[in-house]
């Protein structure tokens, strides 16, 4: 048995690592191989004989380059970079203001459920679709368009989609149980607001560490990632079941076995769907992410033939500039959460508010939760009276239903119409109460 090294560039996650050596175990005599993306070195085991112009197809075969990576450096010392940034926050701009007139934003509120600001997960999930996903998924869903081609080369266009369809059909399915179970899993660990505040911020650092790959203006910060372990992939036999001679339940398992594949996108919905400590929360928020990455991977064929070149990275930094500013609508809702935005606040704590009535010794509060949040936000209250809070909900099906307060021990979806909380403070302070993912916010200021 003999061991060679070889130097290989462009990889910048694990993804990359498996896609490498997927190739390279094609190779006759080729027993073993252990890729690195962070030192950019591959270890090859084999027997007999190894030719280097093999080796060098087939990682070639993979999208990736023999040869020593450079130190990278930290800024793009590209012009066409930055005009292609700027390009890129115009055109992002400009779908953001079409959206915002056509009424799509708003379609969110239509969903029949409290479950979240599912239209963002969905977002997140086209911009995966479009991305991450296309480069390992879209391997999958090529390699077994491809064995079904082979074995009905008699099939029509439209028969040739079939394997698409079964394939994204078992990605939605398996992405809708499993996230349903780790929402179960994360009841269990009775997610307080501050924790559930630093969740929310790291899915945003996940989403930010993934957008500046994608502008592509930071250069040093591809080799760095956040992945579950590559071994999974390889325990679950994913790349043996695309070796399988096709059938349409092949395709559909090879759909759902993708839940595990080192995406940062996927760990950053799975690492929500967890946070949220809901079967049903979790598994609408992986099933409508898998929806929304089924465009991109139904298109992938005649998308990756028509974004070539100096057009790829246009398209790329213009996604990236998207989940930049996801991840930043993140990072502020998680911080929201933690309270951090009231350190900076400007907090007038005025002696009398006109929102808070005393009636028969009991303070009356009375707020209107709509779609875009809670009207009035801010109340000043007494200590040691009791209060009647009385929300009244108009938007059943908007994230602000989903009300939850650590220091009042609330946790609950408003129902339409009048919703009561009694509670007596007996301390002055700071009392805050947000909607589940922290978008919308308040507070109760306590005095003597």
């Amino acid at each position: 048995m003999s061991n060679k090294k070889v130097h290989i560039t462009g990889m910048h996650c694990r993804s990359c690592e498996i896609l490498i050596e997927e190739e390279l175990k094609k190779i006759k005599g080729v027993t073993d191989v252990s890729v690195s993306h962070k030192n950019g070195i591959c270890d090859i085991s084999f027997k007999d004989k190894l030719e280097s112009l093999d080796v060098k197809n087939a990682v070639e075969s993979a999208g990736y380059c023999i040869g020593e990576n450079a130190k990278l450096p930290y800024f793009s010392k590209n012009k066409r970079d930055y005009i292609e940034l700027g390009i890129a926050f115009f055109i992002v701009v400009l779908l953001y203001l079409i959206t915002k007139q056509s009424g799509i934003l708003g379609l969110g509120n239509l969903i029949k459920g409290n479950y979240g600001s599912l239209s963002i997960v969905f977002i997140v999930g086209l911009t995966a679709g479009v991305s991450t996903c296309m480069a390992l998924v879209g391997g999958l869903v090529l390699g077994i368009s491809t064995k079904f081609v082979k074995q009905n080369p008699e099939s029509s266009a439209l028969q040739k989609f079939v394997p698409h369809i079964y394939f994204n059909l078992g990605r939605i399915v398996s992405y809708f149980v499993l996230g349903g179970i780790i929402g179960f899993a994360g009841s269990f660990f009775a997610i307080s607001t501050s924790v559930l505040g630093l969740l929310i911020v790291a899915v945003g650092f996940v989403m930010l560490l993934l957008s500046t790959q994608l502008i592509d203006i930071f250069p040093f910060l591809k080799t760095v990632s956040f992945t579950i372990p590559k071994g999974l992939h390889k325990l679950l036999g994913i790349k043996e079941k695309a070796d399988k001679e096709y059938s349409n339940i092949n395709s559909s398992l090879l759909g759902a076995s993708t839940f595990f594949l080192p995406c940062g996108f996927t760990q950053a919905m799975q690492l929500y769907a967890i946070s949220t400590g809901s079967s049903l929360q979790g598994a609408l928020t992986m099933g409508v992410f898998a929806l929304g990455t089924t465009p991109g991977l139904l298109g992938v064929g005649g998308l990756t033939s028509v974004i070539k070149g100096q057009s790829s990275k246009l398209f790329f930094k213009t996604v990236g500039v998207i989940v930049l500013l996801l991840a930043i609508f993140n990072i502020s809702n998680g911080l929201n959460l933690l309270g951090v935005k009231d350190i900076f606040a400007n907090k007038s704590i005025v002696s009398q508010d006109k929102n808070v009535k005393t009636i028969d010794g009991v303070q009356i509060v009375k707020m209107t939760q709509k779609t875009d949040g809670y009207y009035p936000n801010k109340f000043t209250i007494k200590k040691d009276i009791p209060v009647k809070w009385i929300i009244t909900s108009e938007s059943q099906y908007s994230c602000a239903s989903s009300l939850i307060s650590q220091g009042l021990g609330i946790r609950t979806s408003l129902k339409p119409g009048e919703n009561i909380f009694t509670f007596t403070p007996t301390s002055t302070g700071t009392i805050r109460f947000s909607c589940s993912m922290g978008m919308y916010s308040g507070l109760f200021n306590i005095v003597d």
